[in-house]
C-alpha cells in the first residue's frame, strides 16, 4: 500500500463524518457531529494562514489516504496555544502532609486539582486509523508525521508537546472514574459529557466542577485504581509516545483520567532525528530495498500544501535521491527542500 499525508481541507469533510462514526468512545477530538467537523475544517484553513492570530488556538489536522483508492483512512493532529480559545483542563496529583505533635500522628493525603497547567502549550490530538490499514509503518507514520510537521514550522508551536490518552473503560464503556466523581456533579453519563465537551467546548465543566481539591481517600478503590491507566486500545499509542520521550508525570483527563503525556519539544526522538536538506535528484526508476539506502519518512515543506509520504532513499552529495512516483506524490523537483526522518537503514538488515 502507497500512503499520502497531506493536510485536512474542507472537501475531505464528508469522508472525515464517516471515519469519525467508527471512532471508538472518547476521542472528543473528532466528534460525529457535522457543524463541528465545518468549524475545525476552518480552524484547520485559518491557522495555515501566513500568520495565524496567536491570540486564538491553531489546529493542523493531517489524513493519512490510501493512494490507490483515494480513501482517506486515518488522521493525526496538533493544536497549538490550547485553552487560548477555550478553557482547558486536567487534574493534578499532588500530596498534603499532615502532623498532629498532640496525637504523635503523621498523615499524607492524595489530592486531585483541577488545573489550567497547559494553558499556551501544544497538544496531539486525533490519532487514528482504521483497523484494517494498520500494517507495519502506516501507525509510525501517522504518529510521527505531525513532529516532522513540527520541525518544518517550529515557531508556530510551544516548547512544552503533551497528549491525552484514552482512559480506561470496563466492558460496558462505562469510566469508573467518572462514575464516582464526574457525574456526581453534572448528573451525565460518561460519553453525553465526552460528547458536549467535544462540541460546545468545557466551559460547562467550569460553571459546574468544584474548585476545591478531591481527596482520592473518599473516592473507592475502584475509581483510584484507573488514574493513569490508558484504554486498552490507547496503550500503543502511549507505547509510542514513550519512545519518542513522552512521560506521565501525574496529571489526567478530567473525565475518563487518562495519563497526560508531556515532553518538552527539543528532547522529542523524531524531532531531533530529522533532518532538513535537498532533493538532489530523481532515479530513473523506483528504488527498491536492495538500492536504497533508508526507508524514511519524506515531507515537502510546504505550509500551504503539505504532504508527506513513506519512501525509499538513496543519500547523494548531501543531499537525497528518491524515485519519480515518490516525488511526484508529495510535489517536489530537485532542489526542492525537503525534511527526511529515517525508519529503517539497511543496516537493519545485516
Amino acid at each position: 500500500m502507497t500512503m499520502l499525508i497531506r493536510s485536512a481541507k474542507a472537501a475531505d469533510l464528508k469522508e472525515l463524518m464517516q471515519l469519525s462514526a467508527a471512532l471508538p468512545p472518547g476521542m472528543t477530538s473528532m466528534p460525529f457531529e457535522e457543524s463541528t467537523w465545518v468549524k475545525k475544517l476552518k480552524a484547520v484553513e485559518a491557522s495555515l494562514a501566513d500568520s495565524p492570530d496567536p491570540s486564538l488556538e491553531s489546529v493542523y489536522l493531517m489524513v493519512m489516504e490510501d493512494v490507490d483508492s483515494g480513501r482517506i483512512v486515518g488522521t493525526a493532529g496538533i493544536v497549538a496555544g490550547v485553552g487560548l480559545t477555550r478553557p482547558f483542563y486536567s487534574y493534578k496529583l499532588s500530596k498534603d502532609f499532615k502532623v498532629s505533635e498532640a496525637l504523635g500522628i503523621k498523615i499524607t493525603s492524595n489530592l486531585l486539582n483541577l488545573v489550567n497547567d497547559f494553558t499556551g502549550e501544544t497538544e496531539l490530538v486525533s490519532l487514528f486509523l482504521l483497523p484494517e490499514f494498520r500494517s507495519k509503518y502506516a501507525g509510525q507514520m501517522l504518529s510521527r508525521c505531525r513532529f516532522l510537521f513540527m520541525s518544518d514550522f517550529p515557531e508556530r508551536f510551544s516548547n512544552v508537546v503533551f497528549a491525552e490518552i484514552r482512559g480506561w473503560l470496563d466492558e460496558s464503556e462505562k469510566s469508573p472514574f467518572w462514575e464516582h466523581l464526574g457525574r456526581k456533579f453534572f448528573n451525565l453519563p460518561f460519553a453525553r459529557a465526552d460528547f458536549i465537551s467535544a462540541v460546545n467546548g468545557s466551559q460547562f465543566i467550569s460553571d459546574l466542577m468544584p474548585r476545591f481539591p478531591v481527596y482520592l481517600e473518599l473516592l473507592p478503590d475502584e475509581a483510584v485504581s484507573v488514574l493513569g491507566k490508558p484504554h486498552d486500545e490507547a496503550a500503543p499509542a502511549k507505547t509510542l509516545l514513550e519512545k519518542e520521550g513522552f512521560k506521565y508525570s501525574g496529571t489526567v483527563d478530567i473525565f475518563d483520567a487518562g495519563p497526560v503525556m508531556e515532553c518538552r519539544r527539543e528532547h522529542i526522538a523524531s524531532m531531533r532525528n530529522s533532518r532538513g536538506m535537498k532533493l538532489h535528484s530523481l532515479s530513473t526508476s523506483n528504488l527498491v530495498r536492495g538500492k536504497a539506502d533508508a526507508i524514511c519518512l519524506v515531507s515537502n515543506c510546504k505550509l500551504a500544501n503539505y504532504r508527506l509520504t513513506l519512501a525509499s532513499v538513496k543519500f547523494y552529495k548531501g543531499g537525497i535521491v528518491m524515485s519519480p512516483s515518490a516525488a511526484n506524490l508529495i510535489k517536489v523537483e530537485p532542489g526542492d527542500q525537503i525534511r527526511i526522518l529515517e525508519i529503517r537503514t539497511n543496516k537493519d538488515d545485516t
